[in-house]
This record gives structure tokens, sequence and C-alpha cells, in this order.
């Protein structure tokens, strides 16, 4: 059973709560004095205890999408993503489907009804990284009288260390996207989910690390390429949006800053603006002063022209703590840029916080992308 089994969640309370009733059971028994009732009482306490954490832990990494797997959560990921190339010729392309799942809507097992969540292999062919992705298809996608339409689409990044799951199962992304299309809220929209650590387990920042991971090669060349030309997606910038909370925000709008002509439009949830550089990072810049410039956003709209993009930024006044670094970013924003924001009053750096701002989030996005 897989880490985020609901199956493994149940067993861990199920055990939290025999171990307490049978704390409370057997204490009186072990009141002695004697060395045996000492250490079971110290084990009947320890294993409570245990019990306890692991239900927490594992009902804490379900709702936030900590690690996906246990090699993930015991530091055993570690192998880097391979590219095999695919010859066009012969039909293969740089997406593979590997699985398809239901959304969780009324009528989610019919794809015209609730729409599909495909799992997908992508493979840049120029960054010659290799990811995995979870693509979200709205109901429209397989109706007859759409068959013949292309569809905006936006990539939607978590944080770090993050799950492509979460996007799923703690954000609502295609549940949320569901019904504000059903609304006339927003465009039905393709969602391309996943996380920006693309070369597990280092947090690339999405930059191009010299020697190292193409990772921003990855999102702003391989990525959109792969998917347009597997679905029924444009290649232009006025198609393709980008989204993200935290890290995945920080990447959002640096995508859509550096490369306009990719991503007409970023959203930058609970977002930084300037890579950090820590044990999770390594050295992203070995060096190159103008790259590490270039990631820090606020230098970016200080000294370069301003791209012909669209930015979204969300913030709280208490709660977050980028507040005054986001007031700071709106204010050194210039034309023909165009940036928007969500303030809330109050609101923390996690899930509840995004799940507020997702709704609003992806009416305006779709409100800047076109279908052709």
């Amino acid at each position: 059973m897989g880490l985020t089994s609901n199956k493994v969640l149940a067993l861990a309370v199920l055990l939290a709560v025999l171990f307490i009733v049978g704390t409370i059971w057997l204490w009186p028994r072990l009141a002695r004095r004697s060395w045996k009732a000492v250490a079971g009482r110290v084990g009947l306490l320890l294993a409570t205890q245990v019990a306890v954490f692991a239900s927490v832990g594992l009902a804490a990494n379900q709702a936030f999408g900590f690690y996906a797997t246990w090699a993930d959560l015991f530091g055993q990921e570690t192998a880097p993503g391979v590219v095999v190339d695919h010859d066009p010729a012969k039909g293969a392309g740089p997406v593979k489907v590997v699985g398809t799942q239901t959304v969780n809507v009324p009528g989610g097992g019919r794809p015209s009804v609730g729409g599909q969540i495909q799992k997908i292999e992508i493979g840049g062919q120029v960054s010659k990284i290799g990811s995995p992705a979870y693509v979200y298809l709205p109901p429209e996608y397989f109706q007859p009288q759409y068959k013949d339409r292309k569809f905006p689409a936006s990539v939607v990044l978590t944080g770090y260390p993050g799950t492509a799951e979460a996007l799923i199962k703690g954000l609502h992304y295609p549940q949320t996207a569901h019904k504000q299309a059903a609304d006339g809220k927003m465009q039905p929209m393709i969602l391309v989910m996943m996380r920006p650590t693309v070369a597990p387990p280092r947090d690339t920042e999405c930059v191009d690390v010299p020697g190292g991971p193409q990772t921003e090669t990855f999102f702003a060349k391989d990525l959109p390429r792969a998917i347009s030309s597997h679905y029924r997606v444009g290649g232009k910038g006025q198609n393709w949006g980008v989204i993200g909370d935290s890290t995945g925000g920080y990447c959002a709008l640096k995508l859509a800053m550096h490369h306009p002509a990719t991503y007409g439009a970023g959203a930058g949830l609970s977002a930084y603006y300037k890579a950090p550089i820590d044990v999770t990072t390594g050295d992203l810049f070995h060096g190159d002063k103008e790259l590490e410039r270039h990631a820090d956003l606020d230098w970016y709209l200080d000294h370069m022209p301003p791209p012909k993009t669209s930015l979204l930024v969300t913030t709280s006044k208490k709660g977050e703590g980028n507040y005054r670094d986001t007031l700071k970013f709106i204010d050194k924003v210039k034309a023909p840029t165009r940036v928007s924001s969500i303030t809330l009053e109050s609101g923390g750096h996690n899930f509840n916080t995004w799940r507020r701002e997702i709704p609003a989030t992806l009416e305006w996005i779709s409100g800047r992308l076109s279908a052709d």
C-alpha cells in the first residue's frame, strides 16, 4: 500500500486507537514497581505516541502532499529523469499516457460529463529532462461538437517538495476548474499538473543550472511543445498560462516574465521573488552573475524591458511572509506588463489559503488566454 493510500491512513488511525484503549485498559495491571511493570508502561507510552504521530503525519502528508511514495519519504528517490528520444516518423512522441482516472465530480465516471485526468510521462527533447505529470481534460474535450476545437492550457505547479497528486487531492484543481466552467465563470481549459522538482530531490527553482538540470528550458520549450503535439492545444503565448504556489508561484511568475511568447499569463500564489540558495538547491548559478540577476524578479523588472504578459500575485495581510515583497513587486511593474493581485485579510502559507484563491485565479487566467 502506498504512502498516500487511504488504507494506510485508516490502518494507522486504527492502531493509534487500539494502543490508546490498550494503554487505558492495561495501565492498572502495570501499576506495580517491578522492572517488568515499568518496562510495560514505557513500552505502551512509546507505542501509543508513535502510532498517534504516524497517524497525524500521514494525514498531514495527504493534506499537503509533501511526499508521494515511501521511497520519496526515506530519501531513496534520487535518480534523475532520463529521456528517451523518439522518432516521430515511427509514431512515437514526447508524451506517453500511462494511466487515466475520473474526476471527483457528479457524473465523473463519464469523460464527456466529468472530464478526465490522464497520468503522462513527458520527454524533454531539448532539456533532456523527463518528468511525470497529470493532465486534466475538461468534459468538452470529449464532446462531439468540440472535436475540432483547440483549448487553452495552464501548467499548474506545486511548491517544494510537493507532489503532483496534491494538486488533485489537496488543492482540487480539476474539481474547481470543472465547477468554474460549468458556472460560466471560465472557459474550458486543460491543466497540466506537476511539481517543479523535475530533477528530484534537488530544488532547482526553475533555473537552467550551469552543467546541471536545464529546468527553465524544460518548462519554457519542451513542456508546451510536448503537450501541444499530443493534445488539442495551441502553441502560442496566448494559448498558455502557468500557475503555482510557493516555489511553484515563483516559477510561474518567472516563466511568464522570461518567456512571454510562451506563457501569456502567470499566477504566483504566495510566491517569493528571488531564488533562494540553501541545502535543497545547491549552487544554482555557479558564479554566473547574469543568470543570478535574471532569477531575481525585482531586478528583472528594474533592468529589463517590460515583458508583454499578465501577472497575478497573491498574499495575505496577516499570516504570509511575502506581503511587503508583493506590494514592492506590484509597484515595479510597468506597461506593457499587466499585474493583478489577490490580498486576503489573513491566511497562512498553506493549502487552505490557496484553496480560497484558486477559483478566482482560474477565472483570471482563463480571461487572459484564448483557444486559438
